[in-house]
């Protein structure tokens, strides 16, 4: 189930998602936490939430889902959600490995709530974890916050595991954050497996007080119709357009 099943799931002009960072764990760095979810932090709780947020979501016309390995239990509950709503085929599921959640459900943890790895053995374990949580239905898996010095860029062995991946049918991204947005996107064009290039996808933040990662996009968007044209396999690495995330 390739990712491009978002254009057939949602209009041209509607290509929105929901990401379930905010309720997949009890803390996180959202705002206004208080006042938009229940007091009861419990598991049952924001499992309630989510199947109330995403059952909205969906009748408003919404598509496409974003969860994360370090989202707390957000495959968890985005699965049973998919499982409770058979019905719902049209769905698009995107999930991120890379960091791991270290929190064990408490918002009082010293020191950080996720740890960042993106070794192959890290894609490993949390590849096994997605997939035994989302199974077929996930269509899009993003390394999480790459960095112009992240090892994700450079190791072979891990772009042989994801080229893989791609070869059962799951679209290959990354996600790019902090102020070199822009260098990662641009290494991330380079990276090939088998002589293709990789990446079929970026999620970027993009806002109107930070667009440094523009031109970037802009190149990344230009670079599949060129590659296209040069005998490429005719999929955009990374595809377009970008989707846009809330900045931190």
């Amino acid at each position: 189930m390739p990712f491009a099943r978002l254009a057939a799931a949602t209009t041209p002009t509607a290509h929105i998602g929901m990401g379930l960072a905010a309720v997949g764990r009890p803390g996180y760095i959202t705002l206004g936490r208080e006042s938009d979810l229940p007091p009861s932090r419990s598991v049952e709780a924001l499992r309630e939430r989510t199947f109330e947020l995403l059952d909205a979501a969906y009748a408003s016309g919404v598509r496409y889902v974003d969860v994360a390995r370090s989202y707390g239990r957000s495959e968890e509950f985005l699965a049973d959600w998919l499982h409770a709503r058979p019905d719902h085929r049209d769905v698009v599921v995107g999930s991120k490995w890379g960091y791991t959640y270290t929190a064990d459900w408490r918002t009082d943890v010293e020191g950080p709530h996720e740890v960042k790895d993106h070794s192959v053995a890290a894609y490993d374990r949390q590849r096994a974890e997605s997939a035994a949580l989302l199974g077929d239905r996930l269509d899009l898996y993003q390394i999480h916050s790459v960095t112009p010095e992240s090892p994700a860029l450079t190791d072979k062995e891990l772009h042989a595991r994801l080229a893989a991946l791609a070869e059962e049918g799951v679209t290959v991204g990354l996600s790019v954050s902090g102020p070199g947005q822009a260098a990662a996107i641009r290494a991330a064009l380079e990276v090939t497996a088998a002589g293709e290039p990789l990446f079929r996808t970026v999620q970027a933040t993009y806002n109107l007080l930070e667009t440094s990662a523009a031109p970037a996009l802009a190149e990344a968007l230009d670079a599949g119709p060129r590659r296209h044209r040069q005998g490429g396999r005719g999929q955009r690495p990374p595809r377009g357009p970008a989707r846009a995330r809330r900045a931190p």
